[in-house]
């Protein structure tokens, strides 16, 4: 189902909440911005509580002295006591969820991390990958790489026996890094789950998989709370995953190449739930987020909504993907799946270092597709109508870099008459203002493009001086238009 089939079919009562919860984020975010901080946070606690009011009331849901919950649309009676802890602090978003973890193997952090890597696993009817998915993580893992994760394994079934097995076989086989602080196993008691039985069957769902996937939303929110303050990044995989080798590495190069680029959520796999990369300051609220529309569709349905909830109107992913499914059969009912991402490579060899710099050309740009584009790390590129003579596309570095190689490309498979047919590359030095943009006085050329694509090595060797600005320089004037697809740079 595309997205606009999606929206048609979305309950209107359900896009109103979405739009209830949208306007509740613009708050939270302006409340920042104010100075008068304490006047401004009692009214905007006091906003939030009487939409959140309204929210649950409309959802069937009500909060009497923390004792009793009803929920009206159903004739199932839930025990009052067990379900209140879920509901007691949604109305604070920026704020975590009152849960009493239990440690099953390692102990809390004792330094923040670079990236937390959280896994969520149930008891399947057929194979069981959580064992081969947290090997991979490692070994794809150099030393260095290692000091700067942390692995969080969420073992979210009920089934305290099978906790138990699997327990003991994480700490027979990981022990190490379990000493050594960088994995974690908790859960979540049951105690602190909403309602899972007789929920709205949205989408014609049979009630099995409703509770099946309502459930398996609200052990992801239980897993982002407790992941919220461990490390900078979160990054979220399923328990049948592999890695690529030195998947770290690749991440903060992106994140890197990404700097001063609002974004919410980072795709390295275009499947489901794996390899979505988030800020960890955003994971209160998107635990929160998942923990109220836990019954409402799949969680990668509402990653998507969280996103977009957040200003961030299109998905930014990552090629080649740096995360594989590997299971053969669903966690749901022992069923077949063969899903796997054709982006996928296990060794990614030269990745880019793309240092941060500002973009520019003179070129006629159609619609978005302007030039930073071509410089990221995700699946974008820069497209500009036909190009003459004279006309550059030029990078200044933040700062002066020295370069081992360059590589361009122009052109896609489907446009491939779109290349740059005549043009060449030009590196130089001593930044001067120029206008509204900086830009340097001397320039040195180190060769023309062939079919649309440029690559050199070596060029520390072929210069005297430390780059601060490329140039890609048009030499005849074409009636094609210019897509340039890809700009990567590694650095020494």
């Amino acid at each position: 189902m595309n997205s606009v089939q999606f929206c048609a079919s979305f309950p209107q009562e359900r896009m109103f909440k979405f739009h209830q919860v949208k306007h509740i984020f613009e708050i939270l975010d302006k409340m920042r911005c104010l100075r008068k901080r304490s006047t401004v946070s009692f009214l905007g606690i006091l906003v939030i509580l009487l939409l959140f009011m309204n929210l649950y009331i409309e959802d069937s849901y009500v909060l009497e002295g923390d004792k009793q919950l009803i929920r009206e649309s159903s004739t199932h009676q839930p025990n009052p006591e067990r379900y209140v802890h879920t509901f007691k602090d949604l109305s604070n978003f920026s704020g975590a969820i009152n849960v009493t973890y239990r440690y099953l193997a390692g102990m809390p952090l004792q330094r923040k991390r670079f990236l937390t890597i959280g896994l969520s696993s149930v008891k399947r009817k057929k194979g069981n990958y959580l064992l081969e998915t947290i090997k991979s993580i490692f070994e794809q893992s150099s030393y260095e790489e290692l000091k700067e994760i942390s692995v969080v394994v969420h073992l979210a079934d009920f089934n305290s026996s099978w906790r138990e097995v699997m327990v003991q076989d994480i700490t027979q086989k990981f022990a190490h890094h379990i000493i050594a602080g960088r994995l974690m196993v908790i859960h979540a008691p049951e105690e602190y789950y909403p309602i899972l039985n007789g929920l709205k069957r949205n989408y014609n769902d049979p009630e099995d998989r409703v509770r099946f996937r309502s459930k398996q939303n609200v052990d992801y929110a239980f897993l982002i709370n407790f992941c919220a303050n461990i490390s900078d990044y979160y990054v979220m995989l399923e328990d049948d995953v592999r890695c690529s080798k030195n998947f770290l590495t690749a991440i903060k190069k992106v994140i890197t190449s990404l700097e001063g680029t609002y974004w919410v959520t980072l795709e390295f796999s275009k499947l489901g739930y794996i390899g979505k990369l988030y800020h960890s300051h955003d994971l209160p609220r998107l635990a929160h987020f998942l923990l109220m529309f836990y019954q409402e569709m799949p969680c990668d349905w509402l990653l998507s909504h969280f996103r977009g909830l957040l200003a961030q109107k299109n998905v930014i992913r990552f090629k080649p993907s740096l995360f594989q499914h590997m299971g053969y059969y669903s966690s749901y009912k022992g069923t077949e799946n063969k899903l796997k991402d054709d982006d996928f490579e296990e060794e990614l060899f030269d990745i880019p270092d793309n240092p941060p710099a500002s973009l520019y050309t003179n070129m006629s740009v159609f619609e978005n597709y302007d030039a930073s584009k071509a410089y990221s790390s995700v699946d974008e590129y820069f497209w500009g109508k036909s190009p003459s003579t004279g006309d550059v596309f030029v990078i200044i570095f933040e700062n002066p870099i020295i370069i081992k190689k360059i590589k361009v490309n122009t052109g896609t498979e489907d446009r491939q008459n779109d290349i740059l047919h005549h043009g060449a590359l030009d590196v130089g030095g001593n930044i001067i203002p120029f206008k509204q943009n900086r830009q340097c006085s001397t320039y040195i050329r180190l060769g023309e493009f062939k079919n649309g694509n440029f690559e050199i090595s070596d060029v520390n060797q072929k210069i005297p001086f430390d780059v601060h600005c490329m140039r890609i320089h048009v030499t005849k004037t074409q009636k094609e238009w210019l897509i340039i697809r890809s700009i990567s740079i590694w650095t020494s």
